[in-house]
């Protein structure tokens, strides 16, 4: 503890710890110590050595905050560092003890430590040369407390005697022997002949919410891939612990070293990454990287957390970065695409929930105005190609599609996340806005709404002047149409007297009186004619309604309106309203009703509305059901593959 960069506070609580996490934990694990040795009359005294005390919570070592003493790096005189190394897995300090003596203090790997000790440190205070059977036993505690989710560190020493030059080191950069503390490659030959004090095991459990946010991981098809530091035994422990492996994974077959796993057949390892949840341990940095990009080559969405300055490199080659914003350096936060303002796993889970909800209402949003758009095209489409009078003007067009459309799709804008949303797969980078199925459904409602548009204005014709669809396609002849209803017979008596060779002038006067007729039927298909702005009004009315319920039908892309709640997104009611009361506005408003040419309503044609554009709710609820099974299956073979 005495290379510790950290700080305690104790004086009250809670206890502060200000730097590494790890070191904080060792001047408090060291303090403790020292409180228990005191207690018992001696034996262990912080920075003197003497006897080894071994206990835990029910030997007196979790006292609480206010057993802490203060640093007890005060009986110590640091006189160099030799940092950590990925090489030696271990960092030390140089220090001269109160009585003058220089040791070296060493703590890292447990593995790594311990293959470079000869000596251990007994219970009472003597020291004993390191033999294989008590290698053994150091081993096998170590593997245990991997086995109990401890992050495992081994403690060393190294006495003067042992130390040659730099036992007489001052602690200046001018001393003789500060010439072997510049070259990180000598570090290892110093921390050579060390002698064993014990293992430390340090709990750092993961926060209630990971578990949780592993599971909804695994219902979204996000896989979880750990790459740890710590020891194999440690990694499994935790990952068990979390989630990322569940009861009859093969663990052991899913759980690797960096080293082991790139020797493997490049095959093999594209197997491994696309079968499911792994735990990489003992990892370097470069391996972060490698992995990063043999993920980006298989075509995965890969997001990649860190806090080091050795992840900045995979956190940029990632396709999202996520730096820690409490723990991260700053070298890492720059590298990263988002930063954490919690260090919270269960974050970057609601983040993605929150992703799809966005990426969810900007396809309603889109997929609502192509609909519209297609419907407004399909019934001038059809209107045209059929020979039908214009049945809306370009005005008309124009306010549907600046004004009445705006509220509702903006409104889709704020719908809440689906139901079901997380248990969807992930998307591809590939993945197109609009694939083929949705085109067709999108064309299918188009469709539907400019067909139903097209059929309210013929309908018009034929339940207020008596004048049929087929008749109506063939309005421009309309000068030579038998007149309807009662001047049938007018036309009847026409062709009678001009069959039987009557007198002219007999034929003349009936014929003017069909003239008149034909010439007041044919002035209801005129540009201002109050028919034809009826039959408009109804057109441009189903328009209106259609494109409303085609907006509450947006509310989910997949479940069926029976499942969603109305009142999921009051943004939408209000949006559908403005756009009913806008509508109402130019019709039942005399000026605005001249202005686009329209006529008011009566009750029983609001009932002719609805009844032709209610239909759209059991195509897009069947197209929905369509959608649903293909999902479902969609979903049900990728699980499978993984």
């Amino acid at each position: 503890a005495a290379a510790a960069a950290a700080i305690i506070a104790a004086e009250a609580e809670p206890v502060i710890c200000s730097g590494e996490p790890t070191e904080a934990a060792l001047l408090t694990l060291v303090g403790k110590l020292g409180r228990i040795a005191n207690s018992n009359g001696g034996g262990f005294v912080a920075g003197h050595g003497g006897g080894f005390v071994s206990g835990g919570v029910d030997g007196g070592l979790d006292g609480g905050p206010a057993s802490i003493p203060a640093d007890p790096r005060g009986s110590f005189k640091k006189l160099a560092t030799l940092e950590f190394t990925r090489l030696r897995k271990s960092k030390s300090a140089l220090v001269r003890e109160a009585s003058g003596g220089a040791r070296l203090l060493v703590k890292g790997a447990p593995d790594s430590v311990l293959a470079r000790c000869t000596h251990i440190r007994l219970p009472d205070g003597a020291t004993a040369k390191l033999d294989s059977a008590a290698r053994e036993a150091i081993s096998t505690t170590y593997a245990q407390m991997g086995k109990s989710a401890l992050r495992c560190i081994a403690l060393a020493s190294k006495p003067a005697r042992s130390l040659g030059g730099l036992a007489n080191h001052d602690g200046t950069p001018a001393h003789r022997s500060n010439r072997m503390l510049k070259d990180p490659n000598t570090f290892h030959e110093i921390e050579s002949g060390l002698t064993f004090l014990g293992l430390v095991g340090i709990r750092d459990p993961p926060r209630p919410s990971v578990g949780g946010a592993i599971a909804a991981c695994k219902a979204a098809g996000i896989r979880v891939i750990m790459i740890t530091g710590d020891s194999k035994e440690t990694a499994q422990a935790v990952a068990k612990d979390v989630g990322i492996f569940s009861l009859g994974d093969p663990i052991e077959a899913w759980t690797f070293t960096g080293k082991a796993f790139f020797a493997l057949p490049e095959g093999q390892q594209t197997a491994l990454l696309r079968s499911g949840n792994l735990v990489f341990c003992r990892a370097e940095p470069a391996d972060k990287q490698k992995l990063v990009r043999m993920l980006n080559r298989l075509g995965e969405v890969t997001a990649m957390t860190g806090d080091g300055v050795n992840d900045a490199p995979a956190l940029r080659q990632a396709a999202i970065g996520i730096a820690m914003g409490i723990a991260g350096t700053e070298v890492s936060k720059e590298a990263a695409d988002i930063i954490l303002a919690d260090d919270n796993f269960a974050t970057i889970v609601s983040a993605v929930e929150e992703g799809r909800s966005i990426y969810a209402n900007m396809k309603a949003f889109i997929h609502y105005l192509i609909t519209c758009n297609i419907g407004e095209v399909v019934a001038i489409l059809i209107s045209s190609i059929m020979g039908l009078p214009d049945i809306l003007s370009p005005l008309q067009l124009l306010w549907v599609n600046l004004v009445t459309d705006g509220p509702p799709a903006t409104a889709l804008g704020f719908n809440p996340a689906e139901k079901g949303l997380m248990t969807q797969m992930p998307r591809g980078y590939g993945e197109p806005l609009l694939p083929p199925f949705t085109m067709i459904r999108l064309g299918l409602t188009g469709l539907y709404i400019g067909g139903a548009c097209v059929g309210a204005f013929a309908h018009t014709y034929k339940r207020e002047f008596g004048i049929g669809f087929w008749e109506l396609l063939d309005w421009s002849q309309c000068s030579k149409w038998a007149p309807a209803g009662g001047d049938k017979a007018t036309f009847a008596a026409v062709a009678a007297i001009a069959a039987r060779d009557a007198p002219a002038s007999a034929v003349d006067a009936t014929a003017a009186a069909a003239s008149a007729a034909m010439g007041g039927l044919c002035a209801l298909f005129g540009e201002k004619s109050d028919a034809r702005a009826k039959a408009s009004s109804m057109a441009l009315s189903v328009l209106v309604v259609v494109e409303c319920i085609r907006a509450f039908c947006a509310l989910s892309e997949k479940q069926s309106l029976l499942a969603v709640r109305p009142w999921a997104n009051p943004y939408l009611g209000l949006g559908m309203a403005t756009q009913v009361l806008l509508h109402c506005m130019i019709l039942y408003t005399p000026a605005f009703a001249a202005i686009f040419n329209l006529r008011p309503l009566r009750k029983d044609d609001w009932g002719v509305v609805l009844a032709w554009s209610l239909p759209v709710v059991i195509l897009d609820e069947f197209l929905k059901l369509i959608l649903r099974w293909r999902s479902a299956k969609q979903t049900a073979q990728a699980f499978a593959q993984r």
